[in-house]
């Protein structure tokens, strides 16, 4: 059994973690708020736009501008965009994400592909690193501050490079906050794009007859498509940073729980070894006094 002095250091160890743990969860809480905020705040103009692209692109064909984002190539480079966080006590955020992307890498490379990955988070730049895979670049502030324009400019790069047939196919993955509770790894594809109609055959008639395009289908498709697909990277970030906050409240209220778990033991055991000491030290008073 540990002696009183020890067991009270323990107390006031935990008690300082304790501390520690319910700011983190506050902060984590705070940020999940603005994070969610941010989402909620993008999510009507990304779907108005995505609207407008998918009425324009259903019932005609592509530009022959545009088509080289269609291209499918079942052999070569595949761009993996591994979204992480950069720090830790998130609990299973980066473990999972990781993970999917080490499988991930396995299957294209039993497919005989090469894989380049983009590591956004250091978590991710260093795990894939030690696997043999840097990034091509240092993406870190993407993943606590993600911006438009470092995302566009990561777009951008990436379909001129599928443009000129350098890479054939891009999958972003990351964490999709489902709720404060759940988290969920998504692998998306970002290239090439998919030609599947959204919408029914009565559908394309209406939006023919509902809706005139000026200067004309061609010039917007041109127009938003590279939009879109730069909206659709930041949008992921987005969502990452809000899943990567909601699993550390999460971890940080685990670890309170736990703290004051054992705070409560440490605090039964000190005071049961301070009634045995009280106890054990009347018994020698009293059998001093019986020698007397």
């Amino acid at each position: 059994m540990a002696s009183l002095k020890e067991t009270k250091n323990r107390i006031a160890s935990v008690r300082s973690t304790l501390k520690i743990t319910s700011a983190m969860k506050l902060v984590a809480s705070a940020k999940l708020r603005k994070a969610q905020a941010a989402i909620e705040g993008m999510l009507p103009y990304k779907n108005a736009l995505t609207l407008t692209l998918e009425r324009a692109l259903d019932g005609g064909s592509v530009p022959e501008s545009m088509a080289k984002y269609y291209a499918k190539r079942e052999s070569g480079k595949v761009v993996l965009i591994v979204v992480s966080s950069n720090t830790s006590l998130c609990g299973a955020f980066n473990a999972n994400v990781i993970r999917t992307a080490r499988e991930r890498i396995a299957a294209l490379s039993a497919e005989g592909r090469t894989v380049e990955v983009y590591s956004i988070g250091r978590k991710a730049a260093d795990s894939m690193r030690l696997l043999g895979y840097p990034s091509p670049g240092d993406f870190h502030s993407l993943s606590d501050k993600p911006n438009y324009e470092g995302a566009a400019s990561i777009a951008e790069s990436l379909m001129e490079a599928f443009a000129e047939g350098r890479i054939d196919g891009v999958e972003i993955l990351y964490n999709h906050f489902v709720s404060t509770s759940s988290q969920k790894v998504l692998r998306e594809t970002f290239l090439p794009l998919s030609e599947e109609k959204a919408w029914s055959e009565q559908e394309s008639q209406d939006t023919e007859e509902r809706y005139i395009f000026e200067p004309g289908k061609e010039g917007i498709i041109e127009e938003l498509l590279p939009k879109t697909m730069k909206l659709k990277l930041f949008s992921a970030l987005l969502d990452s940073l809000a899943a990567e906050h909601a699993a550390r409240t999460v971890a940080m209220q685990t670890a309170s729980d736990n703290a004051e778990d054992l705070l409560r033991e440490l605090s039964l055991e000190y005071n049961k070894g301070r009634q045995q000491k009280i106890t054990s030290e009347i018994l020698d008073l009293a059998s001093g006094a019986e020698r007397e």
